[in-house]
């Protein structure tokens, strides 16, 4: 079924998306994921074509338009060329940390923080899970206390965050920070930067996949933070992380339903050509079955995906909607990385092959951006069952 999603604008923006991969990312991405770590010069390059700081206004050097669609495409067209890993990072950049600055940035905040956040000068990462406190938001316990009782005084930051994406690379960390006793009124926001004394980060973390994806533990210890770092209101991060989440769980959405069309473009690319008891794999109707279920279902999803987007793009798709697109696109994408393994028999268990690859990176979307049970939690409220 033709797509009527996008319009000349987008399809343009894919090509150009395309190329860069193609220019920028498959020759040096196997390196990559072995060193752990994208380099930065990828977020520079990615900026220079464009494609960093997409809704970033004109006037801070970005592309100055809110559609995001635009983000939809570069979202599917890593995940279609394999480059997944490192484009994680591009993704969280755009998706996930740029609605903060935007939505609470001060003029003054914006004009330090936008043009390097859309040229790539200045990576963002978001602090929010601690080894205590994973999806419940509300248990984060590192603290940030005032140096002093006035409201301009420094705030001083001490506690730890794990499993932060950017996490090595980031020159901008939004950090979730505990700031009074109250479990959701007590949470606020600030802008750790590189650099601050006392904020160290930790090791690189060896991860099952996403190898070239930077995934790091970030320590504060008495991190002096200025009151012009605090990003909105005292006492307003529960609220603000909440907000963001329905977008979030849509970038997830994305890649994973594209990662799953992925899976099934290489696995016909090599079923047709993979010969045994003297005939294309392709040939044998397990064969023909398995894919046309996996085709039918990423169509369907498709579907569904592009309907949210639209959704977003109004301010009406609701957290509910996005739960069901997040645990429904991430548990595709894993049940048809396995079963395209399968069909490439001892060569998709070879890293060589890009489903093998694929299939560790898939395991995670099941549990970052909020796990397929809070997802279903969250949906079954939502039901008024009782």
């Amino acid at each position: 079924m033709q797509r009527r999603h996008y319009d000349e604008d987008h399809l343009a923006f894919g090509d150009a998306v395309r190329t860069f991969i193609t220019k920028e990312m498959q020759p040096d991405y196997l390196a990559w994921e072995a060193a752990g770590l994208a380099p930065r010069e990828l977020f520079r390059a990615a900026g220079g074509n464009g494609f960093l700081g997409i809704q970033v206004p004109e006037q801070y050097g970005g592309g100055g338009t809110e559609d995001f669609r635009f983000n939809q495409i570069l979202g599917e067209e890593l995940m279609l060329a394999g480059v997944g890993g490192a484009g994680l990072g591009i993704t969280l950049h755009n998706d996930i940390c740029l609605p903060y600055f935007l939505r609470y940035c001060t003029d003054e905040q914006k004009q330090r923080w936008l043009p390097g956040i859309a040229s790539g000068e200045l990576i963002t990462a978001v602090a929010m899970t601690e080894p205590g406190a994973g999806s419940d938001l509300a248990g984060i316990r590192t603290s940030a206390v005032a140096d002093g009782p006035g409201a301009d005084s420094d705030l001083i930051v001490n506690g730890s965050k794990t499993f932060i994406t950017n996490g090595i690379n980031a020159d901008l960390v939004i950090t979730a920070v505990r700031t009074g006793p109250e479990r959701h009124k007590g949470l606020s926001l600030v802008i750790v930067e590189r650099g601050m004394p006392g904020f160290e980060r930790g090791r690189n973390l060896e991860k099952l996949g996403l190898h070239s994806q930077d995934t790091a533990e970030l320590s504060f210890t008495d991190v002096r933070v200025p009151k012009a770092n605090i990003l909105g209101e005292i006492g307003s991060g529960f609220l603000g992380l909440v907000s963001n989440l329905p977008q979030e769980r849509m970038s997830i959405a994305i890649s994973g339903v594209a990662g799953a069309r992925a899976a099934l473009n290489w696995t016909i690319n090599y079923v047709r050509e993979r010969k045994a008891f003297g005939q294309s794999i392709g040939s044998l109707q397990n064969t023909r079955f398995v894919l046309a279920e996996i085709a039918t279902e990423v169509d369907v999803a498709q579907a569904y995906i592009d309907q949210c987007v639209n959704a977003l793009l109004v301010g009406d798709l609701s957290p509910e909607d996005a739960a069901k697109a997040k645990w429904w696109a991430t548990e595709l994408q894993g049940r048809a990385v396995d079963r395209c393994l399968q069909l490439h028999g001892g060569y998709g268990y070879m890293q060589e092959y890009p489903i093998a690859r694929a299939y560790a990176d898939a395991r995670v979307t099941r549990i970052y951006g909020g796990a397929t049970e809070i997802m279903k939690e969250i949906i079954g409220k939502s039901l008024k069952l009782g």
